[in-house]
């Protein structure tokens, strides 16, 4: 296994880091009820396919008690990556669910089966990844509204956003 080949060529670095606050406001928050069962999200945007220029996509997610998250389902163009920050989710790792804490976390290769929720009645967050990147953003924005959609147009939301449900 070796370095991936360089793809910067300058000689002396340069500065275009990007700091975020943990006090920032959320990018975007769901209101309870918007998705079936679920009692508000709050999605920060830490680092988009956008500001990676598609190399990963980081979200943290805080969500609810008892917030419902996707049925089991694969991607087939991105990893996913979960890391526990605070609280106690329930990790789907394709045979078994897991109580997760603080500390925990599950990598799921492309195409891996994969699912999770927050069943504790107690507020919990999570570092969600995605590599290479994809517009998430779109996808935890529409998803509030699949409720309006007819099946053909839920089908293509989903297709469209590399969520293959089973």
């Amino acid at each position: 296994m070796s370095y991936p080949d360089p793809r910067y060529f300058g000689e002396h670095g340069e500065i275009s880091a990007s700091f975020r606050p943990a006090s920032a406001e959320p990018d975007f928050v769901t209101k309870p009820g918007s998705t079936p069962g679920a009692t508000g999200s709050a999605y920060h945007y830490l680092s988009t396919t956008l500001s990676t220029g598609g190399e990963y996509g980081l979200y943290r997610v805080d969500m609810g008690p008892e917030t419902v998250g996707p049925s089991t389902h694969f991607h087939k163009a991105m990893s996913e990556s979960f890391f526990i920050l605070s609280g106690t989710m329930r990790l789907f790792d394709g045979e078994r669910w897991i109580d997760a804490t603080s500390g925990d976390y599950l990598y799921v290769p492309v195409g891996g089966l994969h699912a999770f929720r927050n069943e504790s009645g107690e507020p919990a967050s999570m570092l969600m990844l995605f590599a290479p990147g994809a517009p998430r953003e779109e996808y935890f924005e529409g998803v509030t509204e699949l409720a309006g959609l007819s099946e053909q147009e839920r089908a293509e939301f989903f297709v469209r956003h590399d969520s293959f449900f089973v």
